[in-house]
């Protein structure tokens, strides 16, 4: 009989947030692949755990999963961990689960920890649709992108950004969305716990001179329901804001706002107006 692949659930910051589940799990199978052993191994340890480690990260992956699966097919039970929180999210884990389940082995999930639920149901935004989008891209032109193919999304956008480039992210997001209510989390579950909510450019004020370090969540209203003006009407629209000597830009979000379109799109039809005067 083939192995079981557990994928189990380990505290995002406070330790007393693993299950007891998770915990039998953990000390039950015969290996643990973790996404960086050393800080496993100190959860292990704290917890009493020896089961042996072996590593499984971004950069391994590929190489790592058809082995993992061999030893499963063999009849060996392996948890999969990651350093926080759920594995597969923003995480390794997806190839090694879909090996796994194509090779016809069990994949059980050992639920807990997740920086994605935990921060969302405390956000104070709207919990009944959202949408994960991992990781915000690091670089600004990508990252305004990012934001530009979120501007019409209805749901509650939820993300992870680092710390060392959150007050830039944040310009980038309010050139884009406007001003959007956003709330970002920090030090999730730890001692220095630190939720900031308000428009993006109230949060981005009050984090201006703070060292924001490691990785945070931050969530983003969706886009409010509005009437989406005609071509016509964001054209007189425009042309009213730049005679009153508006930069495009601007005016570009200003009337996006106002009009219900993307920031890019009422760019993109003033510029092309500009051009044909």
């Amino acid at each position: 009989m083939p192995g079981t692949l557990y994928v189990v659930a380990t505290p995002i910051g406070n330790l007393e947030d693993i299950t007891h589940r998770a915990v039998r799990v953990l000390g039950s199978v015969a290996l643990i692949a973790a996404e960086d052993t050393r800080h496993s191994r100190r959860l292990l340890d704290h917890l009493g755990i020896a089961t042996a480690l072996t590593s499984y990260h971004d950069h391994s992956e590929r190489e790592k999963a058809p082995q993992l699966v061999e030893r499963l097919r063999s009849g060996v039970d392996i948890a999969l961990i990651c350093d926080a929180g759920t594995p597969g999210m923003s995480d390794p884990g997806y190839r090694l689960v879909c090996a796994a389940i194509e090779a016809g082995v069990q994949v059980v999930p050992v639920p807990g920890a997740s920086a994605v639920t935990a921060c969302l149901s405390v956000s104070g935004l709207p919990t009944d649709r959202f949408v994960f989008e991992g990781f915000v891209p690091a670089k600004s032109g990508p990252r305004l992108r990012f934001y530009e193919r979120l501007s019409g999304e209805a749901r509650t956008i939820v993300c992870f950004e680092a710390g060392r480039r959150l007050v830039a992210s944040l310009a980038d997001l309010e050139s884009v969305l406007g001003r959007r209510r956003v709330v970002v989390g920090r030090e999730v579950t730890k001692l220095y716990e630190d939720f900031r909510r308000g428009t993006v450019d109230e949060v981005a004020a009050g984090l201006a001179e703070a060292a924001v370090r490691g990785e945070v969540t931050l969530m983003i209203a969706g886009a409010p329901a509005a009437h989406r003006a005609e071509p016509e009407e964001v054209r007189r629209r425009v042309a009213e804001l730049r005679g009153e000597g508006i930069r495009m830009k601007d005016v570009a979000r200003r009337v996006a706002e106002e009009a219900g379109w993307s920031t890019r799109d009422v760019y993109e039809l003033g510029i092309s107006d500009a051009d044909e005067v």
